[in-house]
């Protein structure tokens, strides 16, 4: 199964990272695109899409200054099956399109993707006090995975920090 295609670009003001496309995701190309994932709903509902979108048009949303990609690139049926050898990898690749590309802010989308990118032991939710590339914002959300077992109106608080952030950066 091929992996889900970053969908990058210089100038973005969010590229959000995930752990690895789901097995849906791989089927189809799209990232998030497993119908149990909040994550549309979620940009939706946090005011960061004017609109809900479908995994289908994530590539439409380079035109938002959003960006997407994850720290590994194969898809498994979750992150468990990922293994050490690829985490290595992939936080070097990551640091690499982060450091190219230079997003105002990475979303990294669950705490877990962001303390295997960071080596950091943990994080809280929101704006990280370092980030690991110069000049791009680490900012860690919660998992939109239909697993996490945070109330939606919490996790939407959350990336409403990211929106609030985006607005006042973009005025």
């Amino acid at each position: 199964m091929n992996g889900v295609q970053d969908h990058l670009d210089y100038g973005l003001s969010i590229v959000f990272i995930g752990f690895n496309p789901s097995i849906r995701s791989g089927e189809t190309g799209h990232h998030y695109a497993n119908p149990r994932n909040n994550f549309w709903r979620i940009l939706y509902q946090s005011g960061l899409t004017p609109r809900l979108y479908e995994a289908s048009e994530d590539g439409g949303l380079l035109k938002l200054g959003y960006g997407f990609t994850n720290i590994v690139a194969r898809p498994t049926r979750g992150a468990e099956d990922i293994t050490r050898e690829e985490y290595k990898q992939g936080r070097q690749l990551l640091r690499n399109k982060l450091s190219q590309y230079r997003p105002n802010v990475a979303c990294f989308v669950g705490k877990g993707v962001y303390t295997e990118y960071s080596g950091s032991s943990k994080a809280d939710w929101g704006f990280q006090n370092e980030s690991v590339v110069d000049g791009v914002f680490d900012f860690v959300a919660p998992s939109s995975s239909g697993l996490v077992r945070m109330k939606m109106e919490e996790i939407v608080g959350i990336y409403r920090r990211l929106r609030n952030f985006i607005s006042e950066e973009l005025s």
